[in-house]
C-alpha cells in the first residue's frame, strides 16, 4: 500500500519501521521538515520525506501519529479542511489523557476520533493503535509470541479492512469494536489502562481472562 504518515515521534517510527518492512510504500510529512528527513533516512528501504499536504494525496491510508493537541495544526497543514483526506482511511491513535492520570482531556461526551473526523471532512478515521507503547511495534513479530488484539472503531468497512491489514503487517491481531458510535467507550479503555500503569498496577491483570474455546474431541466413525 501507499501510507502516508503525519508526525515523526516514536510511534510513528515503529509502525513506519513495521509498515516498510512488510513492503509498503512510505512518505513522511511532519511539521519539521528537517525531522521528516531523518526519521525517513532511519528507516530507509525507500520512504521519503514531503511536505504533509503530499503526505496525504493519493495514499491508501494516512497515520496521523501527532499529539492530541498537535492534531488541529498537522492537519490544517496537510489541507484536511479543504477535503485532501476524502475517501482516504485516517488512522487516529491519538490519547487525549491527562499525563500519569488518565483522565480523558476532551469534552463531556465527546471522543478524539469524532473531533478529527469532523476537521477532515469525508475521510474515514479508524481509532486505533492506541492503546500499546511505540516499543510494541518497534520489533518484528516473533514466531511464538502470542500477538496482542488492536481493538479499533470506525464507520467505513472498507477502511477496517485496510487498517485491520496494516495490525496484521506488525503482528497484532485487528479487533472491531464498532462503529466511531463506540469510539468514546474505547478511548476511556486507554485511559483506564494509563491510571492504572502510572499508579504501580498491572492493567492486564484488572481484566478478567476468557479461556480459550476448548478444543473438540477428533471426529470418531460410528460404530456399525
Amino acid at each position: 500500500m501507499r501510507i502516508g504518515i503525519l508526525g515523526t515521534g516514536t510511534l510513528a517510527e515503529a509502525l513506519g519501521e513495521g509498515w516498510a518492512r512488510a513492503g509498503h510504500e512510505l512518505v513522511i510529512g511532519g511539521r519539521s521538515q528537517a525531522n521528516a528527513q531523518k526519521l525517513a533516512d532511519r528507516l530507509g528501504r525507500g520512504v521519503r520525506a514531503v511536505a504533509p499536504r503530499e503526505a496525504v494525496t493519493g495514499r491508501d491510508a494516512v497515520l496521523l501519529a501527532v499529539s492530541w493537541d498537535g492534531v488541529d495544526e498537522m492537519l490544517r497543514s496537510a489541507g484536511a479542511s479543504e477535503g485532501s483526506l476524502e475517501g482516504t482511511p485516517l488512522i487516529d491513535p491519538t490519547n487525549a489523557v491527562e499525563h500519569g492520570v488518565g483522565v480523558l482531556l476532551t469534552e463531556r461526551g465527546e471522543a478524539m476520533a469524532e473531533r478529527i473526523a469532523a476537521l477532515a471532512p469525508g475521510a474515514h478515521v479508524v481509532k486505533a493503535f492506541h492503546l500499546f507503547p511505540a516499543e510494541q511495534w518497534s520489533r518484528a513479530p516473533g514466531k511464538d509470541e502470542h500477538p496482542v488484539t488492536v481493538a479499533m472503531c470506525g464507520d467505513d468497512p472498507a477502511a477496517l479492512q485496510v487498517v485491520s491489514t496494516l495490525v496484521r503487517d506488525v503482528g497484532g491481531v485487528p479487533a472491531v469494536l464498532g462503529s466511531l458510535d463506540r469510539v468514546r467507550q474505547l478511548e476511556e479503555v486507554a485511559g483506564f489502562v494509563i491510571g492504572l500503569a502510572f499508579a504501580g498496577f498491572d492493567p492486564a491483570l484488572a481484566v478478567p481472562r476468557v479461556p480459550s474455546p476448548a478444543t473438540p474431541p477428533p471426529a470418531t466413525e460410528s460404530p456399525v
